[in-house]
């Protein structure tokens, strides 16, 4: 009995394919579901399974050779037909020997993961794996960079990672398919050594390479001149398949594009050779790309002015200093500066709308909540995540989500959703010991406030010099919408608070 070999579905849009590569020959023996070719389209490269069990008998469509949808490519001679093929009772037999197989041979796609709200790309920044290696459910098999967050994706299945369809460094949309894992614990490993062991036959003709390119990557690299050393397969076991040609040919003017959007568009200078050898190139993250653009496009967009202030920590460092302990016995986490910085803000806030404000083509929107963007330095960047309705939330709850949210932005795992929507921001760069510095508002808002360094200073009260734990306050603002005026008086109520919490209770 012949079972026919035809072309899958492939793809809405999709009405045509190349037959790339023949992984069998006429007369050889196949397993059900183990690989018998490779197709290849405009966009995806599509491996074809055998149907049954048996011998590889015709096969119809050779190498190259340009097919549509549902056309016969070969036929299987499945085993243990010959006896009585049409009669009904044999069927049942059949079944039970190809069973155990079919869970080894089942591919199953690794696709993008939810990446946030819009969030369209992400960059494939590390795989964990490599193809051939086993996997188990839910390990991690790659990371994804986005302009926010770092993605981890887990493997939705047990198996063997059959092929890497996004190699690292590729940019892929939010439906993507990124690699195909064969289920089971062995993940179709037999196919794998039945094309190892073919290999020899073909290495004579290749160079020493052990897999075949795609024809139609063979001539296209022909008429482009391309040599295939310097083409980077992601076909089965490296194979060099036609859209890694078209990549390849146009890495040049993909580099340049890329460099042209960054922030350092005018070319280096001359470098000696000294110099140049003990220097290290890392191409730019996605995420440190982006905050280069949005940073500067905030300096382009807004007319951005910064005001200054000086504000007595001693209030707040009495205050802490005093409670720290119950507080932090109460609520399960400590009183830090942050929860008085939001909380001054937010009265200020109340005083300023302006400050807590955005425009919107020619009108200006006035929002009746604070949603408190917390600047987080991170190993890859500065992210804000944002605390919403924090006008709303007592000292404890703003401590507790700070903490968490730091924690989380360091470790990557915050969700776009976390980073989104914030009215106002708050950046602290005394943590790192800066004394005075010039905030850059965060688009769309109108305001960022610039923590500084506690620096014991002397001032003069009351006619006598004391020493008193200073830190320089910084307000930028968005001069299209918030006056002078303005800037001042925000500044001076978030000082007045500061220095005397108890302003706070009172709402004065």
């Amino acid at each position: 009995m012949s079972t026919e070999v035809r072309v899958p579905t492939l793809g809405e849009s999709v009405t045509e394919a190349t037959v790339a590569t023949w992984f069998k020959k006429p007369g050889d023996t196949v397993a059900a579901d183990e690989m018998l070719c490779e197709l290849e389209t405009d966009k995806v490269t599509v491996e074809v399974p055998s149907p049954a069990a048996g011998t590889l008998g015709e096969i119809v469509a050779a190498e190259g050779e340009t097919v549509g949808v549902d056309a016969l490519l070969a036929t299987i001679e499945e085993a243990g037909a010959s006896p009585a093929p049409k009669k009904k009772e044999d069927k049942p037999a059949e079944k039970p020997a190809q069973q155990p197989q079919s869970n080894e041979g089942k591919m199953t796609d690794v696709m993008v993961p939810s990446l946030g709200e819009s969030v369209t790309e992400a960059t494939v920044s590390t795989w964990f794996k490599k193809v051939g290696d086993k996997v188990a459910a839910d390990e991690m098999l790659c990371e994804l960079e986005t302009d926010k967050v770092s993605v981890e994706v887990p493997s939705p299945a047990a198996g063997v990672l059959k092929e890497i369809v996004a190699e690292e460094g590729t940019t892929v949309d939010a439906s993507a398919k990124l690699a195909v894992i064969a289920e089971g614990e062995s993940g179709g490993a037999s196919a794998k050594e039945e094309a190892k062991s073919e290999a020899p036959a073909e290495s004579g003709s290749k160079g020493g390479k052990d897999v075949e390119d795609a024809p139609s990557a063979k001539k296209l690299m022909a008429e482009k001149g391309i040599d295939p050393a310097s083409v980077q397969g992601s076909g089965k076991d490296g194979r060099i398949m036609k859209e890694d040609v078209a990549k390849a040919e146009n890495a040049p003017k993909q580099a340049s594009v890329n460099v042209a959007s960054t922030p350092s568009q005018a070319p280096r200078g001359p470098v000696n050779a000294d110099d140049a050898s003990r220097e290290e190139r890392v191409k730019m993250t996605r995420l440190r790309a982006t905050i280069a653009k949005r940073l500067k496009d905030s300096q382009n967009t807004a007319a951005m002015l910064t005001t200054y202030n000086e504000v007595d920590m001693s209030g707040v460092m009495n205050l802490r200093n005093e409670y720290k302990d119950l507080f932090n016995k109460k609520h399960g986490v400590k009183l830090g500066f942050m929860s008085f910085f939001v909380k001054a803000c937010c009265h200020a806030l109340k005083e300023v709308p302006e400050v807590n404000a955005e425009i919107d083509g020619n009108e200006v929107v006035y929002k009746n909540y604070v949603h408190m963007g917390v600047a987080v330095g991170t190993p890859n960047g500065l992210v804000v995540p944002v605390v919403r309705d924090a006008d709303q939330m007592s000292f404890a709850s703003i401590e507790k989500t700070i903490a968490e949210m730091g924690t989380r932005a360091r470790d990557g795992k915050l969700s776009m959703a976390e980073m989104q929507g914030g009215s106002f921001t708050i950046s602290n760069g005394g943590v790192y010991g800066s004394l005075m510095s010039s905030p850059i508002l965060n688009p769309p808002q109108s305001g960022i406030l610039g923590m500084h360094k506690i620096q014991e200073r002397p001032m003069v009260e009351n006619g006598q010099i004391v020493i008193k734990p200073m830190m320089y306050l910084a307000l930028s603002y968005d001069h299209r919408i918030v006056d002078g005026k303005g800037a001042v008086t925000f500044l001076v109520r978030v000082k007045e608070a500061l220095e005397d919490p108890r302003r706070l209770l009172m709402d004065l």
